[in-house]
């Protein structure tokens, strides 16, 4: 019986190591990813690194400052403070910086005052903490609340709270805000331009991508757990424009007191925030028809299976449409090549249009069950195909051209 169970531990303790590995492994890869695409070019990795080490320096800046010149009693406020206000925008900086400011000034004004009237550093604590919590979880402070209670225990920690120390340590935690500001607004002010770029491209591409991927599987045949991924890569779309919108809004705060904005080098023109629209209108037809597909295959679906003609008029169909996709790609990076992608997108689209009109013309030769089905697919594709049509617009003539 104990061998049992030990043989059952070891067998259990084995596959929780197994999974631990595959975890590890899989984090390993992606920093490798990441690392590489860093190394490679401009991008959202390489902006990771140069506001990681923006932080560092500002942080080191602070402390030479602070710590080595002016020899200040508590000179780790000040890099403490220069670290956190390299923020992803000028803005965010600035406004962090008049937050922490004033949460280390509460904090630091809170503690002093306690330690003076108990004259005990265990009694000031019990007396300042609980408040100053309450003050860190006030909204308007924001993630930068926490900073209340801990500039009270290193001030209680420490036992400077005598009015003088109170000035350095807002003098020093001044010194930190202001140095971490200037390095993010003077060296390489960021702007998210190329997150936009980044999710503008992703769009058509995966889209691009999956219409071909499941236009191949209609013609070789597929299973349910085929139609399930595909499924999951259709959803998985709507997630882009979640980043999309979310790249927007980050760009439009990054331009807000930025001084590098009229130094940056001219590219190519954003498209409006209709296009983004354009392509959720896009991406509802495309996650209906990946689920209908998903219906139709399984021990016991839901929807009968389509016959092999309907099969291969709707892989026609959406092999086409996928076209349409890659050649916005092409339009989206403009040029002479975009130019001429939109004849290929032209003649794409008539051919996914010709091919939906004989897939429909299948729902008359079908008994109920079938057209059922059937016709399903059909509105949903119908619905893909109008959507399409619009997002063919003149992306060079809008947007901002700061390159980013």
């Amino acid at each position: 019986m104990a061998g049992r169970e030990s043989d059952h531990r070891s067998h259990t303790d084995g596959a929780a190591f197994g999974r631990m590995w595959r975890w590890l492994s899989w984090e390993a890869s992606a920093i490798g990813r990441s690392a590489r695409r860093a190394a490679a070019g401009p991008g959202p990795e390489r902006d990771v690194v140069t506001q990681s080490l923006k932080a560092a320096g500002a942080a080191a800046a602070a402390w030479a400052l602070a710590g080595w010149w002016w020899n200040a009693p508590m000179a780790l406020m000040a890099p403490w403070t220069a670290v956190v206000l390299v923020q992803s925008t000028v803005y965010r900086s600035l406004r962090s910086g008049v937050q922490q400011l004033v949460v280390i000034a509460l904090g630091t004004v809170l503690a002093a005052g306690a330690a003076n009237l108990t004259g005990n550093t265990m009694a000031a604590m019990a007396l300042v903490l609980p408040v100053a919590v309450l003050l860190g979880n006030y909204a308007r402070f924001g993630e930068h609340g926490l900073y209340a209670p801990t500039t009270a225990l290193f001030v209680l920690a420490y036992g400077s709270y005598s009015a003088l120390d109170v000035l350095h340590r807002l003098f020093e935690s001044a010194v930190g805000a202001v140095i971490g500001i200037a390095v993010n607004a003077l060296i390489l002010p960021p702007v998210h331009l190329r997150s936009v770029r980044d999710s503008l491209r992703r769009l058509p591409s995966q889209s691009a991508e999956l219409l071909h991927a499941i236009a191949d599987g209609l013609r070789e045949g597929y299973g349910r757990q085929q139609a399930e991924a595909w499924h999951d890569r259709a959803r998985r779309i709507t997630g882009i424009l979640s980043d999309l919108r979310d790249a927007r809004l980050w760009t439009r705060e990054s331009y807000r007191l930025n001084p590098g904005r009229k130094m940056r080098r001219t590219g190519p023109a954003l498209p409006p925030t209709e296009w983004d629209q354009a392509w959720e209108r896009i991406a509802d037809p495309l996650v209906a028809l990946t689920r209908s597909l998903t219906s139709t295959v399984s021990g016991e679906p839901m929807l009968r299976p389509l016959p092999d003609a309907a099969l291969a008029h709707l892989s026609d169909l959406l092999r086409a449409a996928g076209d349409v996709c890659a050649a916005d790609l092409a339009v989206l990076e403009g040029g002479d090549r975009g130019r001429s992608a939109r004849e290929a997108r032209a003649l794409a689209l008539e051919s996914a249009w010709a091919a939906h009109g004989r897939l429909k013309r299948q729902l008359l030769e079908q008994d109920s069950e079938t057209a059922t089905s059937l016709g399903g697919l059909v509105a949903e594709s119908q619905q893909l195909l109008y959507e399409l049509a619009p997002v063919e617009s003149d992306v060079g003539a809008y947007g901002d051209r700061d390159s980013g």
